[in-house]
């Protein structure tokens, strides 16, 4: 359909609308009225990943066209965990270690989002806040009435885990309750209208707008979006080295710029869109270069997306060290830096440290198509590294992925 108001309209353009449960409602509200949304995060690590982007920039995308973004801090919630399409539960984290992944992952939402207390300035918030003063007893009589476990027992979450014959407990059972009642939590503090997630949150979302109808009579929202994969059919963000995290601490500026560097031809496009504030016609002139000209786009959106994340400055450097590295055979001083406490250590060993190779049979495999160098000399299996010397050693493998090496 075509969308009136800017929010929708942009949402479309750029390809984040996957499930709209009322689009044209919400689009008569989002033309008229400011409208306070939300999406959930829960602090299972110190840092999101690259796979909350998409969730992070819709949040970006509410505040560019006028409307109010509301972080919520799964405080609460992170401590049952979220069943949606997992294989087997997520380890249980003390109070300690959620207040602490919180804590180092409320720095990176300020590089995206404007707080504060106009209108359409992001706030944040924890559902600690209420869902640790919930009564049992109260909770059951109230809420739990208006949800049908066997209507829970349908959606796709559930029943991928009841299909393979996985274990689902209890306490992850009760998640989709406790989010469904973040809405109407949010609803009833904060005028909150819409809830926006990924695909794997839809049932959660309907949840959450047909609590908030049972209960205050309270018309909401919801938006999913689509799952992000790859041209190659990869899981957006995942690496052979591991996650792409956000934060600084998580992963080197370098290594995140070369991560957007490195996407496939075939996504420059629709990464564009989606990760960057580059206008539209400017992403249709880039998507249409031909042949190695594409990587002039690659690198605009590794530019743009980590000057977004780590700052202008961090972005140049990154760009700057890439130039030197691949251009002049230079070592970069922003290179990834990684410290032993050995004078020598295994070129097989070095691989696996550095994030280079996920197991030694598969750096051997590397090293036996001569594809990993040393200082731009070919390594081969067997090879011993000194770094005894203090200095430190320049491993790559292939022509784009580099780290230093030296002795703490």
């Amino acid at each position: 359909m075509a969308y009136r108001s800017d929010l929708l309209r942009l949402l479309d353009e750029r390809g984040y609308l996957h499930q709209l449960t009322d689009a044209a409602g919400l689009d008569a509200l989002a033309s008229r009225d400011v409208v306070p949304a939300y999406i959930g995060f829960d602090p299972t690590a110190p840092s999101l990943h690259v796979g909350s982007m998409v969730q992070i920039m819709l949040l970006r995308r509410l505040q560019q066209t006028g409307h109010k973004p509301i972080v919520l801090m799964g405080g609460g919630t992170g401590k049952v965990g979220d069943p949606s399409f997992k294989d087997e539960a997520r380890k249980l984290a003390n109070d300690d270690t959620i207040a602490a992944n919180i804590a180092s992952m409320k720095t990176v939402f300020a590089q995206f989002l404007t707080f504060g207390e106009g209108p359409s300035d992001a706030v944040m918030l924890d559902n600690a806040e209420w869902l640790d003063r919930l009564e049992y007893i109260p909770f059951l009589r109230d809420v739990g009435q208006h949800f049908s476990v066997n209507r829970m027992l349908s959606f796709d979450s559930v029943k991928l885990r009841l299909d393979r014959e996985q274990s689902l407990s209890f306490l992850e059972f009760n998640y989709m309750i406790l989010q469904a009642y973040d809405f109407l939590e949010l609803s009833r503090r904060t005028g909150c209208r819409l809830q926006l997630g990924g695909s794997d949150q839809w049932g959660n979302i309907v949840n959450g707008i047909e609590l908030a109808r049972r209960m205050d009579a309270t018309e909401v929202f919801g938006v999913t979006t689509p799952l992000i994969t790859t041209a190659d059919g990869g899981k957006m963000g995942k690496t052979m080295a591991g996650a792409v995290w956000l934060n600084e601490d998580q992963l080197s500026s370098y290594d995140y710029w070369q991560f957007w560097r490195n996407t496939d031809d075939r996504d420059v496009g629709r990464f564009l869109r989606l990760f960057t504030d580059v206008p539209l016609d400017e992403i249709a002139r880039l998507e249409a270069l031909g042949g190695a000209e594409i990587n002039a786009a690659k690198v605009v959106l590794a530019n743009e997306a980590t000057a977004m994340c780590r700052g202008e400055d961090a972005a140049l450097a990154a760009a700057e060290t890439a130039r030197r590295t691949f251009e002049e055979g230079g070592t970069g001083a922003a290179l990834p830096t990684h410290t032993a406490d050995v004078d020598s250590i295994a070129i097989v060993d070095a691989l696996l440290l550095l994030g280079l190779a996920a197991s030694k049979g598969e750096a051997r495999r590397k090293l036996s198509e001569g594809a990993v160098k040393v200082n731009d000399v070919p390594a081969h299996d067997g090879q011993t590294l000194s770094l005894g010397d203090g200095g430190a050693l320049k491993v790559s493998l292939g022509k784009k992925r580099h780290a230093l090496l030296k002795r703490v």
